[in-house]
């Protein structure tokens, strides 16, 4: 059965609560119901049990706990393919099966219930794995292993599962603070075309930037092979304009955002910009940990850890110059990393140290954050991973 009318259309029709309660899954014209799936890392060190997985009312902003898969330690950082089968968790442990380092889990993704069935585990050759993306073919897994000062490239199988690594690019070098004594990769991006990987490294001070072969799941530096920034500032994650052309790193040691031009056709990056994550008289100590771009591409988000809050940039729209509208409290303690819900309505904050998920209201207009008043808890939160859009 197929639907012509618009989400707006049957919101109107059947009234937002009605729809609400009826249906929980997307119509077959990729009209989304009101209701999105939400997926929650934490660390498994306290209270946490594993990948906590709730839903999310789009007209309210309500979350909903559904339950969790257990069975993993410290799984602080999720991804979902864009065919939304298939989630990929990385596991912070000092070592897997006997050898030093984490790991990278494969999930299948019950469609109709948004449960979670282990797949398999691999190595992601390195210590501390932090981040991963999955590429828009679904056909690698790429990891950034923080201590171990890496990124990793597992190719999956037809099935979801993950076959052991097709390359490791090592970091080298170290920069002027006592935790930049060697590499730090903390993140892995990949540009929408999917040709070039961009890993920013704490430790170097560094965004380093790969071609990335997917067929073969090989990494070969780029020409230039990285961009700087500077010195101390520690980049952190990494987040692409909607437009292709921008990008933006969140510096955590610093607590600067640097934001750059880019070149699609060489990878190059070009530094346009930096600012303070910061209201000007802040004093005690800060470090921002996430960064996200409105699909509008209007503003720009990030996360203090300190502050305990998200900053929110202006973007021109002619200039790309930034300026800082907000500073929202995030109402906890230690905001890790947050998420845009995908109608553009909401902003999802974890706080890690108060064990709570809380949900802001978006200005359209301005960008700026509203509390909503709603909060879920969740023990030790660190990663709010939504569905992406189905290709």
């Amino acid at each position: 059965m197929a639907f012509d009318f618009t989400r707006r259309e049957f919101l109107k029709m059947m009234g937002v609560g009605a729809a609400s309660t009826a249906f929980s899954e997307c119509f077959t014209k990729g009209v989304r119901s009101a209701r999105q799936p939400l997926y929650i890392g934490t660390y498994t060190n306290g209270a946490s049990e594993g990948i906590y997985f709730a839903n999310m009312d789009t007209a309210s902003g309500a979350l909903e706990l559904k339950g969790v898969t257990k069975g993993i330690s410290n799984p602080s950082f999720l991804a979902v393919d864009r065919q939304q089968r298939f989630l990929y968790a990385v596991s912070e442990t000092p070592e897997f099966e006997g050898e030093p380092g984490g790991s990278v889990h494969a999930y299948a993704i019950d469609s109709g219930t948004g449960n979670l069935r282990h797949l398999n585990a691999r190595s992601s050759r390195g210590g501390g794995p932090c981040h991963l993306t999955v590429d828009a073919q679904g056909r690698n897994v790429l990891v950034a292993n923080y201590s171990g000062g890496n990124v990793a490239v597992l190719p999956i199988q037809s099935d979801g599962s993950l076959l052991p690594a097709s390359d490791v690019a090592q970091h080298e070098g170290s920069s002027i603070t006592k935790r930049q004594q060697g590499p730090h990769a903390h993140s892995v991006t990949l540009d929408a075309a999917g040709r070039f990987a961009f890993v920013a490294d704490l430790g170097l001070d560094k965004v380093m930037i790969y071609r990335f072969d997917g067929a073969e799941g090989q990494l070969t530096p780029g020409n230039p092979p990285w961009a700087q920034v500077r010195s101390g500032a520690g980049p952190r994650h990494f987040a692409f304009h909607p437009d292709g052309t921008r990008a933006y790193v969140i510096n955590e040691l610093d607590s600067t955002l640097t934001a750059f031009t880019y070149d699609p056709s060489s990878g190059r990056l070009t530094e346009s910009q930096t600012l303070s994550t910061l209201p000007d008289g802040f004093t005690g100590d800060n470090y921002p940990a996430d960064v996200h771009v409105a699909a509008s591409g209007r503003y720009v988000y990030g996360s203090n850890r300190g502050h305990d809050s998200i900053v929110v940039f202006a973007i021109d729209p002619e200039t790309g110059a930034l300026t800082t509208v907000q500073h929202q409290s995030v109402e906890g303690k230690w905001p890790r990393n947050f998420a845009l819900d995908p109608t553009g309505q909401f902003l999802l904050v974890a706080n890690q140290n108060s064990d709570t998920v809380v949900v802001f209201a978006i200005d359209a207009d301005t960008g700026k954050l509203t509390p909503t008043g709603q909060v879920l808890e969740v023990p030790t939160p660190v990663c709010l991973r939504f569905m992406p859009p189905h290709s």
